[in-house]
């Protein structure tokens, strides 16, 4: 018979009541299959989040590696997902050293203790300070770093800010041990005696690899990379605040290096760029600053970062990043 309304009501025949019968438990067990399978995955799968949980920018996101735990910053060009894990390496030193970028000034004193004799809490904590960006909100172009002196929590002194990097690196929570900040001509040697690589005093450098932590008469400060020209890319903090640089050339002229860092500064870091566009550094910073290259067992290079220039130390170091200008 045709499947219409004269059907309704009509018995079915035995073996169609079995069949139906048979169907439905099928469906049952389909179903109860489906709801745990989805439960599973709900509750298990830590490689995705639901749209509200997204970090928003100025969120921390916590990111868990073999030698610890340390806190990158979400920023408006930091792309959630494309964050790298990395081992205890050279990259993951630049990478933390990139964090405080264009958003935390120079300020006598910062990162030091209320006794100026070592590390003080913020140089001792994983992650930014979120009275850094404050600070730097609340300046402009004429800021002067002689009006802020030992205004501790508003931002680092050269080495506060090395001292910040290597316990992020080094550390997994806040407050271990008594920090990684000391006087700016002996950061370098006392870093090796610390056993974490070799020191070379300056007259006998013949070539400075990335992540080497540098020493000189008041001032310390991270090289990236070495350029074609002699110049270096260097990342500090100096006034106005944290910043790339490159060095100049012997005669005072302007360098690859110089060239790199106004690239990338502009580039993912433009507002700071826009108030504080100066991103070269003297010449006399090569032949006046000893270096700390990390050891091999201390700082692994899977990247092979140590075999390349500075323009493309730069590329890896910023590959998980999209620039602000768009460029």
């Amino acid at each position: 018979m045709n499947g219409n309304s004269n059907n309704t009501g009509n018995k079915l025949p035995g073996r169609a009541k079995d069949t139906a019968a048979i169907v439905s438990v099928i469906v049952v067990i389909v179903l109860a299959v489906a709801a745990a399978v989805a439960y599973f995955i709900g509750h298990n799968n830590n490689t995705a989040a639901p749209a509200s949980a997204v970090a928003d920018p100025g969120d921390t996101l916590v990111t868990g590696i073999e030698s610890g735990t340390y806190t990158e910053p979400v920023t408006d060009n930091t792309e959630p997902g494309k964050v790298e894990v990395e081992e205890n390496s050279i990259l993951r030193l630049l990478r933390i050293a990139r964090e405080p970028l264009g958003s935390t000034m120079y300020v006598w004193g910062g990162g030091w203790n209320e006794e100026d004799t070592g590390a003080g809490e913020d140089a001792m904590r994983i992650g930014v300070s979120p009275r850094w960006r404050e600070f730097f909100l609340e300046q402009d172009e004429n800021y002067d770093y002689e009006d802020t002196e030992y205004q501790i929590h508003d931002g680092l002194d050269c080495t506060g800010y090395v001292g910040w990097v290597v316990y992020n690196l080094m550390e997994k929570e806040d407050g271990i041990g008594s920090g990684y900040v000391f006087k700016s001509t002996e950061t370098a040697e006392i870093y090796s005696g610390m056993g974490f690589g070799v020191f070379t005093p300056a007259e006998e450098i013949t070539k400075r690899y990335p992540g080497d932590v540098m020493s000189m008469e008041g001032h310390a400060w991270i090289v990236i990379g070495e350029c074609s020209d002699g110049s270096v890319v260097l990342i500090n903090s100096t006034p106005p605040g944290v910043v790339i640089k490159g060095t100049r050339l012997a005669d005072g002229s302007v360098s690859e290096a110089v060239a790199l860092a106004e690239q990338y500064m502009s580039a993912y870091y433009p507002d700071w760029y826009a108030r504080y566009p100066d991103c070269s550094a003297s010449y006399e910073y090569l032949p006046r600053s000893s270096s700390m290259s990390w050891g091999d067992d201390v700082l692994s290079d899977p990247e092979g970062l140590r075999d390349m220039n500075a323009a493309d130390v730069l590329k890896v170091m910023f590959e998980d990043m999209t620039p602000e200008n768009g460029q």
